[in-house]
């Protein structure tokens, strides 16, 4: 991964070229290059079982950006032509008028009425709306909005349209905060404490090994939920504070909130409850000194689940995530594959399908604690993908396709077989165990002001100037000329660095940062993101306050 150049040596983030083939023996396609002219010969060839060749997006901003960008880049490398498969968007007027840089990308846009994301893009009847009458054969939700809602799933296979996600039951089963915490503890991944602990399913294991789905009945589920605040109370009492009120539904830094004593709890129980309104509420133990480690898997639907290492995404404001890197560095690597066999133990037990993310506690001395399941793909997804060479928006077109995973080229060259082979994989005892490819840091881009709590605001975009190199990249869903709407996501831009090691890949990334030129109507983090990366406490990688 060295390339000469005329200074000298330097050294390059690896690419799916970079990596050494050892398995040429098996007789499928081949091994070298192969190219389908179009998805029909795809699915055909690499035994799917549906054609996918119009997407609906069901998302905007920089989600919406991403997955185009790198299903394009996929298709032009399969079929010589980036426009292999065709995507839908929704416009806002809100959008619209900002000149979100995911309109221009699109292929055909569909306008949809304005104001916050309930009458838009988290709307399920206008998604399946538009789903129809387009038509498109599948729908990508992203994160946010209507990622994680079952009924979405649901009502498209209803009507013979494809989510490029996971099947409605595994995505309550594991997207919910409560269920999931039910089966990681009948599966004996360890929780911390809350008022469930002592609610778990019979036989639980027994049934796993047999390869039995396991769902979680209502009236166990009931159990585990706290009814009122003074039940509320009386469990927090009893776990001991300080404790975590949650909502079960709840994310992204809502419906969630840090109690120290019984003074303080009535209070923080209602404002939970008025921030998801309806959501199921449940009682945890805060961890002290914890890192957020989680771990990135992708299934098909054949039964396979694999891991695709882990990253660390303890830097946070508003509890929500800001610094990202993979892999995880800090964690036991013992204690860190029985997370990953942990979270694929999660996902094969309830017919988990497309990828998604287990998120821990870890404390160093003292193990890991199952946390939540994203039934999803994260923002931060991209560090994964720079340290295996997989493309996951791609990888889930493909799942959705019903491609096997073991017929799907990125995945096949990660454990070292031929690319485009047809021989089955072991994936639970590989002949060549997947190793991560250096180092990857992520920044999120917000337009917050980290002087007055990190607020978000709003408003134009003058100038943006990013210069990427081989090294350092980004995606950005504003441009010049554009800006950011009252009702849009903070997170406009999303910085990546690569390195050898994480110390490489750290400098890389301050260095880009420092010559981001940003000129807009609203405050950004990044002053504050260099000020964090610079920290003495953060080279190091020690433990220190990353809660901001």
């Amino acid at each position: 991964m060295v390339k000469p150049n005329k200074t000298g040596t330097r050294k390059k983030r690896p690419s799916v070229d970079d990596l050494v083939v050892i398995n040429k023996t098996d007789t499928g396609v081949d091994p070298q290059h192969h190219m389908v002219a179009t998805p029909t010969e795809f699915v055909r060839t690499f035994g799917g079982k549906r054609v996918i060749e119009k997407v609906l997006i069901a998302n905007n901003g920089i989600a919406a950006v991403k997955c185009m960008r790198t299903i394009r880049k996929w298709a032009y490398e399969l079929f010589g032509n980036e426009k292999a498969i065709k995507f839908v968007v929704m416009v806002s007027p809100e959008d619209l008028k900002a000149n979100a840089e995911y309109i221009r990308m699109a292929d055909l846009s569909v306008p949809v009425p304005g104001g916050t994301n309930n009458f838009n893009y988290a709307n399920t009847e206008l998604i399946l709306d538009i789903a129809k009458r387009i038509p498109v054969q599948a729908v990508w939700a992203g994160w946010g909005h209507a990622s994680e809602n079952p009924k979405l799933p649901g009502l498209l296979h209803q009507h013979d349209i494809t989510f490029i996600g996971p099947p409605e039951n595994a995505m309550w089963a594991l997207g919910d905060k409560i269920a999931s915490s039910i089966l990681a503890q009948s599966a004996d991944v360890p929780t911390l404490p809350w008022n469930g602990m002592d609610v778990k399913l019979e036989n639980a294991m027994d049934r796993i090994a047999s390869g039995e789905c396991i769902t979680v009945p209502d009236d166990v589920y009931s159990k585990a939920c706290i009814h009122s605040m003074k039940e509320g109370l009386a469990a927090a009492i009893k776990i001991g504070f300080p404790v975590m009120i949650k909502a079960s539904e709840g994310g992204g830094g809502k419906g969630i909130r840090k109690v120290k004593s019984e003074e303080e709890f009535e209070l923080a129980y209602h404002q939970v409850q008025s921030e998801i309104p309806g959501s199921p509420i449940f009682i945890m133990k805060l961890a002290h000194n914890a890192r957020h480690i989680e771990v990135q898997i992708i299934a098909d639907e054949y039964g396979n689940a694999i891991s695709l290492f882990g990253r660390d995404c303890s830097v946070q404001r508003r509890h929500q995530k800001i610094i990202e890197e993979a892999p995880s560095v800090i964690t036991d690597p013992v204690i860190f594959e029985e997370m990953e066999k942990a979270a694929v133990r999660l996902a094969k037990m309830v017919g988990y399908v497309s990828a998604g993310t287990v998120e821990y506690l870890y404390m160093e001395g003292k193990g890991f604690y199952f946390l939540e399941l994203n039934p999803r793909l994260q923002v931060e997804h991209p560090c994964t993908e720079m340290i295996t060479n997989i493309k996951l928006p791609a990888v889930q077109l493909q799942v959705a396709m019903g491609i096997p995973l073991h017929r799907i080229r990125d995945i096949r060259m990660m454990y070292k077989e031929s690319p485009f082979g047809m021989n089955p994989i072991d994936f639970d005892n590989p002949k060549s165990p997947p190793k991560p490819h250096g180092h990857c840091l992520a920044c999120r881009i917000t337009a917050e002001n980290p002087d007055e709590g990190f607020k978000p605001n709003s408003g134009t975009v003058q100038e943006l100037t990013f210069r990427s190199n081989q090294n350092v990249w980004g995606y950005f869903s504003v441009q010049a000329s554009g800006g950011l709407h009252e009702y849009a996501d903070s997170q406009f831009g999303h910085c990546f660095s690569w390195g050898e090691d994480r110390e490489e890949a750290r400098t890389n990334m301050v260095m880009a940062l420092k010559e981001l030129s940003i000129k807009s109507d609203f405050r950004t983090t990044i002053e504050f993101l260099i000020t964090i990366l610079e920290m003495d406490e953060f080279c190091h990688n020690d433990q220190f306050d990353r809660a901001v």
